[in-house]
């Protein structure tokens, strides 16, 4: 029988134009089902992937298969777990990739703690004093550039709502993570929020919680793009007496971020600040994506182990760069090219410039 479809992906790879579009349907447990068109579905007989209330599913391009990232309890409340499938039939076991811990339990507190002080913000309906868990909601995932970066929404309960509605009040934030192998996952800026919670005056309707709706888009021009739930308000509307009823009946939209290309974190300069790489083999052009539009920005190429600058490509030599950029080549003097037969490290001097990525061509 037909079950909610809960996600929908159009698949170019597959010869078989019956099975063009592919989605993982039902409210809970979520069952394969296969398409020619998107509309009529034909829900295969097999083992159905468990999950929670929320999910994502994607086609991961670097190893070729369909991934679904579930959510299910752990002793740190809402966490997420991974399962695989090469032909969309067959799905691994879920595998638990990532659950909050004791700093999320801490950072719960300071950003309650926050929104309740700061009269720009709509404070949760219902703030008790219990010590809660930060928990997992759910997390979109991106393959970008070789790596998977994570979109992590942290839960952040602030007060239990009373029977019959149970659950909490709340604010759910988006931070980042990033894995190598989908299933170590490092989190990403001391955990500074990615997409948080917006002021009440603020145009955007994510007073309460913020959600990606699904894989963020990569454009050609490397603009990235997530769509995104926003709500303003989390539980049952007689929590909000106050709140003018156009308001509570117009409480979500879809919204958009765009981020530059690479731009989900970068290493900032407020003034002179230097960074300095681990050591690697270097052959190429080096190019750095970067914001120099009001400073400056130079390299030097060091010795991994005696940290020297290698003669010619010293910081004197570099021919500073300016501007804001996407793709800037380095160059020192009349060199363009580091090619080196030992390992080096790259030595940023940076002032009031913001540094997203480098690599060499």
């Amino acid at each position: 029988g037909f079950e909610q479809p809960y996600h929908i992906l159009r698949d170019e790879h597959d010869t078989d134009g019956a099975r063009r579009y592919k989605g993982l349907h039902g409210v809970l447990d979520r069952r394969p089902a296969v398409s020619p068109n998107g509309f009529d579905w034909d829900m295969l007989d097999v083992k159905p992937v468990p999950s929670s209330d929320e999910s994502h599913c994607l086609y991961d391009e670097i190893t070729g298969e369909f991934l679904a990232l579930v959510k299910q309890p752990t002793e740190w409340g809402r966490s997420v777990w991974l399962s695989r499938s090469a032909d969309f039939e067959r799905w691994t076991d879920p595998s638990l990739i990532l659950h909050s811990d004791e700093v999320d339990r801490a950072n719960r507190r300071e950003r309650i703690q926050k929104v309740v002080e700061d009269p720009a913000y709509l404070s949760p309906a219902i703030v008790d004093e219990t010590d809660y868990l930060a928990e997992i909601y759910q997390m979109a995932v991106l393959p970008y550039e070789g790596v998977y970066i994570g979109f992590p929404v942290l839960f952040n309960p602030a007060g239990a709502i009373p029977p019959p509605h149970m659950n909490y009040t709340a604010i759910n934030q988006v931070e980042l993570t990033v894995s190598r192998d989908l299933q170590v996952w490092e989190r990403v800026a001391n955990r500074e929020v990615f997409i948080g919670v917006d002021p009440r005056e603020s145009e955007s309707y994510g007073w309460a919680q913020n959600l990606p709706c699904g894989r963020p888009v990569v454009r050609k021009d490397g603009e990235i793009w997530i769509y995104y739930n926003a709500c303003r308000f989390r539980g049952p509307r007689e929590l909000y007496p106050d709140i003018p009823e156009e308001l509570l009946d117009d409480n979500s939209a879809l919204c958009l971020a765009k981020v530059r290309k690479d731009g989900f974190v970068s290493l900032d300069a407020e003034e002179i600040g230097t960074v300095v790489t681990k050591p690697f083999v270097a052959q190429g052009v080096l190019k750095v994506n970067v914001d120099a539009a009001d400073g400056k920005i130079g390299v030097e190429v060091l010795d991994a182990d005696t940290m020297r600058p290698l003669p010619g490509f010293e910081i004197e030599s570099c021919r500073t760069i300016e501007g804001d950029h996407l793709t800037a080549a380095v160059r020192w003097q009349e060199k363009s090219r580091v090619d080196a037969g030992s390992p080096v490290r790259m030595r940023f001097v940076m002032n009031r410039a913001k540094l997203f990525s480098f690599w060499l061509n």
